[in-house]
Parts: structure tokens; C-alpha cells; sequence
């Protein structure tokens, strides 16, 4: 079973829009995340997200790529701030691929409670937009296969990106 944590793309500030949506430079950061995970043939068959707007729309720019039918979904849990041990838990008996779209500090907070049972001891450094993947192994627990960061991947094309 893997696991895909992804932090939501750059989103405006308060004072731009409260709602917080994805800039246009974090749609095109999780667009290119997005064809990256397209053309590796990544699938998942779920998509959970936390309600927030700019979680909302990664989720769908990302499912376009990776949901081969079914729907986006909204949970609880998973904000900011969240304890991550019950998220943990419930990970840890699911069967399906899963792509869930959340916010720092939880999304780092899970991965490395995950991999080595210590959520303040930061494994992985999010950067909006990214993507971790993280495979749980047969008697082993959880190890990461990788991670893509819009920071550290070149745009595909002269403005095949930007739409």
C-alpha cells in the first residue's frame, strides 16, 4: 500500500483572500507535480483533503493525474494543527493507494511518525506543492520511495505549464 502526503500548493495570503486559494504560481507548481505523477503512471484510488481551499484544489489538480474515477473527498483531521497519532492508526490497517492533501506542520509531523514513530524529529522538508510517497512494507512499517518538491524539478517546456 503507498501513501502519497502532499503539502497544498503556494496559496494568497489572508489579505488577498481570506479563503486562502492557490496562487497562480502554486497551480503551476502542482500542475508540474501533477504530469510528473502522470507520466511515472501514478494511481491512487482515493483522494482525501482538508476542506481548506487551496488543500481542495491541489487535491483535484493532482487527482486529474492520479484518480482514474472516483471522487475527492473531504475528512476531518488532518489541519494544521491536528494530532497526527489517530491519522497514523487508521493508515496503518488501510489497504487502498492514497493520496491526502494537508498542511505543514502535519503533513511532516505524519511522515515522520510513520517512518520512525517520533513526529517532532523532521525527516522530510515540504516546500507547497510537494509530494511524498511512502510505501508500507510487509512486517517492516513504513519507508519513503520518494519525494517530489516543485522547487527541485524543471518546469517541462518553455510555458507547457502555464494555462
Amino acid at each position: 500500500m503507498k501513501l502519497y502526503l502532499a503539502q497544498h500548493g503556494e496559496a494568497l495570503s489572508k489579505e488577498e483572500d481570506p479563503e486562502r486559494p492557490l496562487s497562480d504560481q502554486g497551480k503551476r507548481d502542482v500542475q508540474t507535480i501533477a504530469a510528473l505523477a502522470e507520466d511515472a503512471g501514478v494511481q491512487v484510488l482515493r483522494v482525501w483533503h482538508s476542506g481548506k481551499r487551496r488543500a481542495e484544489q491541489t487535491a483535484a489538480i493532482l487527482a486529474k493525474a492520479m484518480l482514474p474515477g472516483g471522487e475527492i473527498e473531504s475528512i476531518d483531521g488532518i489541519n494544521p494543527n491536528d494530532p497526527v497519532d489517530e491519522f497514523m492508526s487508521d493508515a496503518d490497517v488501510w489497504q487502498e493507494d492514497t493520496l491526502v492533501v494537508g498542511h505543514l506542520p502535519f503533513m511532516s509531523r505524519l511522515v515522520s511518525l510513520l517512518l520512525i514513530n517520533d513526529q517532532e524529529h523532521e525527516l522530510v522538508r515540504y516546500y507547497p506543492g510537494s509530494v511524498a510517497c511512502l510505501e508500507r512494507t510487509a512486517g517492516q512499517g513504513w519507508v519513503i520511495l520518494w519525494m517530489l518538491r516543485p522547487d527541485a524539478v524543471t518546469a517541462r517546456g518553455d510555458g507547457e505549464n502555464k494555462q
